[in-house]
């Protein structure tokens, strides 16, 4: 498998395997089917395994916990995230320290090499529109972010429970980049990286999104990037495997994206894989993750990285969908 430089910290496989789908956010699977998955995985060259405690509830890092049985083969690198909202203020460093403790207790190892924040992060009079929950729940004021929540990391780094600490990159866009910018920057963001430039569900604020210009700010300053959501939630998938109302974020992209299918149908492609592929070639992505649950879905994964880059006529051809386009303002590089 292909290897990229995850900004500049180390290189990695040009897929990771997600804890999404191990831990059964994104459908059913069995705890060994998903042990089987981080083995062949593995085997097939990936080298990276992003999970969260927030994945099924602690099953993703059960789940590798369990697959190696604190016998980490020495390549392998892994990450752990903590969401954390104002509740957490004045006590960050202990709510990070324990959540990551737990992390480390069922994965069976001594340290991650990368702790994310999965937290909003926005400006300190920023009103979430709608969102008054989730904005005590999940967002952190850049003032925090500057004056509390990086000592934290950098207190967790030192301790050498961590290598280095990134951000989940699904915040207010200007706010994220001006952070990248930033001399308080994360070594790695978690970028949409999608043929719909779409966070569907994860998407909590108005404006318009702006994943491409995330991942062009990380890459002209050093910081890594993981795509996220190459098949959006299953909207870029032929049938979303999971009940859900029309009216969800992520239900109403499978509506939208109805002529991406056509067009897979079109080229002879299962519509996953031609997501995955799409995603796999978008500029200033180290390393997509995948949110497959099984082996099968891995496997198909895996072939499509492993016969190289789309043509750019199909992505000429997707493009030309115009699935990107954004309300109220569309961005200068989308089709018109």
């Amino acid at each position: 498998m292909e290897t990229r430089k995850l900004g500049s910290l180390w290189p990695v496989s040009a897929l990771t395997l997600g804890g999404g789908g191990l831990g059964q956010i994104w459908g059913e699977t069995t705890r060994e089917e998903a042990v089987s998955t981080v083995h062949m995985a593995v085997e097939k060259g990936i080298t990276l395994l992003d999970l969260a405690p927030m994945y099924g509830r602690g099953e993703s890092e059960q789940v590798v916990g369990a697959a190696f049985e604190g016998k980490w083969p020495d390549h392998i690198r892994v990450t752990t995230k903590c969401m954390i909202g104002e509740r957490y203020f004045g006590g960050i460093y202990e709510r990070l320290e324990t959540s990551l403790l737990r992390s480390l207790e069922a994965l069976r190892r001594d340290h991650v090499d990368l702790f994310f924040s999965h937290s909003n992060i926005c400006p300190d009079d920023y009103v979430y529109e709608g969102e008054a929950d989730y904005q005590a729940f999940a967002t952190i004021p850049l003032s925090v972010y500057e004056n509390e929540l990086v000592p934290a990391f950098e207190k967790l780094k030192a301790k050498g429970l961590i290598g280095d600490w990134g951000l989940t990159g699904t915040g207010l866009p200007r706010t994220i980049m001006d952070v990248i910018r930033g001399d308080q920057k994360p070594a790695v963001v978690q970028a949409i990286s999608n043929l719909m430039d779409s966070a569907g569900g994860i998407r909590r604020y108005e404006e318009p999104a702006e994943p491409r210009n995330i991942i062009r700010t990380a890459k002209n300053n050093d910081v890594g990037v993981m795509g996220i959501r190459a098949v959006q939630a299953g909207a870029l998938t032929k049938v979303i495997d999971r009940p859900m109302p029309d009216d969800d974020p992520d239900m109403k992209d499978y509506i939208k994206a109805r002529p991406f299918r056509d067009l897979a149908v079109d080229l002879g492609e299962d519509p996953a894989d031609l997501a995955h592929s799409y995603a796999l070639a978008m500029e200033g992505v180290d390393t997509l993750v995948l949110g497959v649950k099984n082996r099968a879905e891995l496997e198909a994964a895996l072939k499509v990285e492993a016969r190289g880059p789309l043509d750019d006529e199909i992505v000429k051809r997707i493009e030309a969908l115009g699935l990107r386009r954004q309300v109220p303002r569309i961005p200068l590089d989308a089709p018109l």
